[in-house]
């Protein structure tokens, strides 16, 4: 058995593109050896900034041979008078065979000419030539560039190309490259040795360039930056403040990692902590140092008490550099805190209520005025809520008073130069002005969550005012006539309705979405007349809109399709769902339960009975009480009055509006079961259709009355069986 080589050697890769190239890569040479008939032990993608690679193990010299059987013409057509015909020695040349050879062998159809072909398996080697140009070039990212004269398109210009099948070269051009690219067995070692180096085999690859100073190994690179981080944050008692997408990216920036030490001024400590962390984290790579077992306060105007002053940086220099590198990238930073400095002294010159004021010469779109206006819109918003929420006063006036202050930190110069920080620095300012805890955590809080997976305002009144400013956005841009398509979403409106619905499931509050959108609209046709906004569609077509997200939420979160469906289903009433999307979720949830325990299938099968049924009728859905419906004087079995029984036990239930009223409904659906299969099938059992119209009408209601309570749960027909 053999290994195969291929190394794609480029100038510097963009951090992200060798990481998600490496997924790519491998489907594509798994799906295409698969197809190829050409067996194989493993595959394995790995990358430096300058290099992708991909090793495949356990790969025969050859493919094997191919036999296979071959239809031609009926016999009809392919013989007369014993010889073969025109159609019959086209059918052989095609298949690389003598006329003598075909055979004649029955078929449902009638007798028909086949040939047993047999194709030669090709050397792997030859094999793996022809496949490589195609698997560079069916590589996709973002940003993808074309280099000198060349035609072909890649995230960075390919320099050199490595192919190896064990020890022996193969044959490979870059078509389109400039200057053409040829493969070979000549590598690259370090950027900064300049050397090339040799490859003696496809499994001396790694230690040839090891050798070369290259840690080709993602994987470990990954683990030899960890460990030096953790050992260096507990030399110091901190803890290094490394999230996972600075430590991904940390691995794709460096071919030979090494950890530098620096330290800056302890007078910028001053600074916030978050100021801090973005300029070393975001804008430098570097790691932050935080004090272990501190909380970070995500009000406080300095870092005295959370960060030390000093930071790790992870290094792709030579060794011999190191006291050099360090020396620069304090420097830097320096520089870049000195300016932050600069701009904090600047914006608390300023009061936030002046810098609200500033926000009317800044456009939010166009057509729906300033930043300002916004603002106003967003506090009109945080009103309306608040009186659907019914939350105590001490909330609904630090929510108002955030509402009006939230937008203030756009116009202020930290935000400008890092807006990574909006929200943050808002809260910071408005405390440190005196304004109440309260109100500037509702500030900090009011972007959340920024994404999924993101945390969640931990406060009412930050709750409340990112519902507002979720519910903003979405009726402005609706009202502007922009819409989600694709994957264009520019203003992120799918991510507004996400994060709507995941704070009302977060702080368990009921919140009639319909009425609200209805209340919401007729304001915003007022408001924006020069859109000619038509209210009962625009809020019916948000309605279904967050109908969608919804329904989306639910699935990403695990629960099977179906169950999605019969609870937040395309065509089932939006006043349904939308009246309250917190018991959406609870239902989902519970028929998840419901299908984990076993206790669903036996309830389904029953009610989607009774429902099939029922439609033969002319119930209305909304009957969930049998008294008016139903009369015990025209039963004729005891299985009516013991069917008539059980719906006077769920119709309280149904009709409650308690905590808790979905699992006691589940619960006695399931206790009912016997009861309603007799009903179906028991040795006193119904013919629902009976002759007597009367009688007839009756157990149709019976079974309408039973849909209808059901169907508070949910919509049973749509949960597969």
């Amino acid at each position: 058995m053999s290994t195969f080589l291929l190394e794609i050697g480029t100038e510097e890769l963009p951090a992200d593109f060798a990481r998600l190239a490496l997924p790519q890569l491998e489907q594509l040479v798994r799906k295409d050896l698969d197809g190829l008939r050409l067996r194989f032990d493993a595959i394995r993608c790995t990358s430096t900034p300058r290099r992708l690679v991909v090793t495949v193990a356990g790969l025969p010299e050859r493919r094997p041979d191919l036999e296979e059987d071959r239809k031609g013409p009926p016999k009809a057509q392919a013989w007369k008078e014993g010889k073969p015909t025109p159609a019959a020695l086209g059918f052989a040349k095609r298949c690389g065979v003598a006329a003598e050879a075909l055979e004649i062998r029955d078929t449902p159809k009638g007798p028909f000419v086949f040939a047993r072909c047999r194709e030669v398996g090709r050397p792997a080697a030859e094999v793996l030539a022809g496949q490589i140009p195609q698997w560079i070039e069916a590589l996709q990212g973002r940003r993808f560039m074309r280099w000198g004269e060349g035609e072909i398109r890649f995230s960075r210009p390919v320099r050199w190309l490595v192919a190896l099948l064990d020890a022996t070269p193969l044959t490979v051009t870059l078509p389109g490259s400039d200057p053409l690219v040829a493969a070979g067995t000549l590598s690259r070692g370090h950027r900064l040795v300049g050397a090339k180096v040799a490859i003696a085999s496809a499994d001396s690859y790694v230690a040839d360039l090891a050798a070369a100073g290259v840690e080709v190994d993602r994987q470990r690179r990954g683990s030899l930056i960890r460990a030096a981080v953790d050992a260096a944050a507990a030399v110091h008692g901190a803890d290094a403040d490394l999230p996972e997408a600075l430590f991904e990216e940390l691995i794709d920036l460096v071919e030979s990692p090494s950890l530098l030490e620096g330290n800056f001024d302890a007078a910028y400590l001053e600074l916030p902590a978050e100021v801090l962390s973005t300029v070393m984290r975001v804008h430098q790579r570097y790691v932050p140092l935080v004090r272990q077992g501190h909380a970070l306060d995500p009000l406080a105007l300095n870092a005295r008490d959370s960060l030390l002053p000093r930071f790790l940086c992870i290094s792709n220099a030579l060794p011999e550099a190191a006291a050099t590198v360090a020396r620069g990238n304090e420097r830097v930073l320096k520089a870049r805190l000195a300016d932050a400095e600069f701009f904090v002294r600047a914006d608390r010159a300023i009061a936030s209520i002046d810098r609200r004021d500033q926000l009317a010469r800044v456009t939010f779109a166009e057509g729906l005025g300033s930043l300002l206006d916004r603002t106003e819109r967003l506090e009109w918003c945080t009103d309306v809520l608040l009186k659907q929420l019914g939350l105590p006063a001490s909330c609904g006036d630090h929510a108002r008073r955030a509402a009006h202050l939230c937008k203030h930190d756009l116009v202020s110069q930290m935000v400008g130069e890092f807006p990574e920080l909006q929200g943050a620095m808002g809260g910071k300012y408005l405390v440190a002005e005196g304004e109440p805890t309260e109100v500037g955590l509702a500030v900090l809080e009011h972007y959340l969550p920024r994404g999924a997976g993101d945390t969640l305002p931990r406060s009412d009144a930050g709750a409340v005012v990112a519902l507002a400013e979720r519910l903003e956005l979405l009726l402005s841009i609706y009202a502007k006539g922009e819409r989600p398509s694709g994957s264009s979403d520019p203003y992120a409106l799918r991510r507004a309705g996400n994060g709507l619905l995941q704070i009302l499931w977060e702080r368990g509050w009921t919140l009639d979405l319909q009425a609200l959108l209805q209340r919401c609209t007729a304001h915003w046709a007022q408001l924006l007349p020069h859109f000619a906004v038509e209210a009962p569609a625009l809020a019916a077509e948000l309605g279904e809109f967050l109908r969608q997200r919804l329904a989306s939420l639910l699935e990403e979160q695990g629960l099977d399709v179906d169950l999605v469906q019969a609870v937040a289903g395309e065509g089932m009433a939006l006043e349904r769902i939308l009246r309250d999307p917190f018991d959406a979720r609870q239902r989902a949830d519970l028929l998840a339960e419901l299908r984990a325990s076993g206790e669903l299938a036996g309830v389904q099968t029953v009610v989607t009975r009774a429902a099939r049924l029922a439609e033969k009728g002319n119930l209305d859905g909304t009957v969930l009480s049998p008294a008016a419906v139903v009369d015990p004087g025209l039963f004729e079995t005891p299985s009516e009055a013991a069917m008539l029984e059980v719906l006077e036990q769920l119709q309280p239930i149904a009709s409650s509006e308690s905590i808790g009223r979905h699992a006691a409904l589940a619960r006695a659906l399931a206790a009912s079961r016997p009861t309603l299969e007799a009903f179906f099938d028991g040795e006193q059992s119904v013919l629902v259709m009976a002759d007597d119209g009367a009688v007839r009408t009756n157990r149709l209601n019976l079974l309408g009355v039973l849909r209808n309570q059901a169907s508070v749960l949910a919509d049973f027909s749509r949960i597969a069986g």
